[in-house]
């Protein structure tokens, strides 16, 4: 009862309504966190279909982030939902992420990953991260505030600077086994969990791998 009402009283800002957004949202939603912020700006296409399962051929064209909410309202309507309709960015990224006691990376690029990271460092925020690649996917907790007041390592301690552009590609480019990112996604809303309810050790200091090949 403790851990749920924590939940309930807590707020996650989830960047991305895609491949690992929309698992990632369903079980925030179920788990019954108080308050969640999506933000994307995408439209569903009838190609995320087979990795986006928040969506259906009915949902094509419209906004990811309202459609998501509509989906997630309907499996608990006990919580707040906020939608940002736009793309996250260095002008709204700070007022975005301080609106939220942590943040969940659901992205599927290297400028906004590091843009996330680096607003929650700047931020003192907690960012859940998770990446997915063809059969690959990692899971991590970046900037997790240790017992001592210490902060735990961010994505720039392990990727310092991003690659060059398009050397490697997004999801839609290079393709992405459509269970992936439904495990890699559920793993992440784990460790989101594990952080807003203090129960478990979160993959602070470790990088999770995990390879379907």
């Amino acid at each position: 009862m403790e851990g749920q009402k924590k939940l309930k009283a807590s707020s996650v800002l989830v960047v991305g309504a895609g491949g690992l957004g929309c698992p990632l949202l369903l079980y925030l939603s179920a788990a019954g966190v108080g308050r969640i912020g999506i933000v994307d700006d995408d439209v569903v296409d009838e190609s995320n279909l087979q990795r986006q399962v928040l969506y259906t051929v009915d949902d094509l064209g419209q906004s990811k982030a309202a459609t998501a909410k509509k989906k997630l309202l309907a499996l608990n309507p006990h919580i707040q939902v906020d939608v940002y309709q736009e793309r996250f960015l260095p002008d709204n990224a700070l007022e975005l992420v301080s609106k939220y006691d942590i943040v969940a990376d659901g992205t599927d690029n290297f400028p906004t990953r590091y843009l996330v990271n680096d607003a929650c460092v700047l931020s003192d925020k907690i960012n859940v991260y998770a990446s997915i690649f063809r059969f690959e996917g990692q899971v991590s907790v970046f900037n997790y505030l240790n017992e001592d007041g210490t902060r735990g390592p961010n994505y720039r301690d392990i990727f310092p600077d991003p690659p060059p552009p398009d050397l490697v590609p997004n999801c839609a480019e290079g393709g992405v086994l459509g269970v992936l990112p439904g495990i890699i996604g559920s793993i992440q809303a784990n460790e989101v969990i594990k952080v807003l309810t203090g129960i478990g050790e979160p993959l602070s200091g470790r990088l999770f791998l995990f390879d379907t090949a």
